[in-house]
């Protein structure tokens, strides 16, 4: 059902415009005005999905009444107007329709057919909207719950499958992350946290702020002044490990030092 509003300081053309409305089974009239002030407080509290606006009226025109309410709510608009010398500016600031009195039946048809297709239009691109976000959202839990035991890293027309279990380390790089596996490095785009996040418990420790290392490719830990430390992986690399993070590190396994 549209929700139409009919502001015009004439009450001839609010009576007109009313008895083309009515004929129409999925149009239904809201609310009726009589000038400027009107028209700003009636769509601020009605929200109507369509208003016929006539473009001369006392208090303030109709495109003031825009200019005042378009920041709170902005409806379809269809000037009426008795002249055409303001078409020009109705039609750029993206007015549905413009109709010179006295409205003929066929011109105000045609404004309502443009205006059902533009609701169906914005209403189904409200519904994609909506749609997406809600299984975006289910596959952020899903993925959530589950540990992240693999990483898919696109490399041209290929993908290559980097197993959690194969990394070295992992390193933040703004909007993502670098892989260390041996000698190779591999750019995945997600942040330290969410991969933190994910990753099984026990199997990975932070280890300074930008730096997450596999327990598993540990080799030493060797103390350095003001309680941080160097810590050397299977592969020979030596990352840093800061005061702050030890007890991730000495906590969860042995204490090699």
């Amino acid at each position: 059902m549209i929700r139409a509003l009919i502001v015009d300081d004439e009450p001839l053309a609010r009576e007109g415009v009313r008895a083309y409305l009515e004929d129409e089974s999925d149009v239904t009239v809201v609310g009726e005005g009589v000038d400027g002030p009107d028209a700003v407080r009636l769509i601020d509290a009605l929200r109507p999905d369509l208003v016929f606006l006539d473009v001369k009226m006392p208090g303030c025109d109709g495109f003031q009444v825009l200019e005042e309410t378009s920041s709170r709510h902005l409806p379809l608009v269809v000037f009426l107007t008795a002249f055409d010398q303001h078409a020009l500016r109705a039609f750029e600031i993206d007015a549905l329709d413009f109709l010179v009195k006295p409205i003929v039946e066929a011109r105000i048809r045609a404004a309502l057919d443009r205006a059902r297709r533009e609701l169906a239009r914005s209403e189904l691109g409200d519904l994609r909207r909506n749609l997406a976000a809600l299984l975006d959202a289910r596959e952020f839990e899903r993925r959530a719950s589950t540990p992240l035991r693999r990483f898919v890293i696109r490399r041209k027309d290929r993908f290559l499958i980097v197993r959690a279990e194969e990394i070295d380390w992992i390193s933040a790089a703004g909007n993502y992350v670098e892989l260390h596996v041996g000698s190779r490095t591999h750019a995945y785009r997600a942040t330290l946290t969410e991969i933190e996040a994910r990753l099984a418990p026990g199997s990975f420790a932070r280890t300074h702020r930008s730096t997450l290392v596999n327990l598993e490719r540990i080799r030493r830990i060797v103390g350095e002044s003001h309680g941080d430390c160097a810590i050397e992986l299977e592969t020979g690399a030596v990352v840093r490990m800061s005061r702050r993070y030890r007890r991730n590190v000495l906590g969860a396994g042995d204490e090699r030092a």
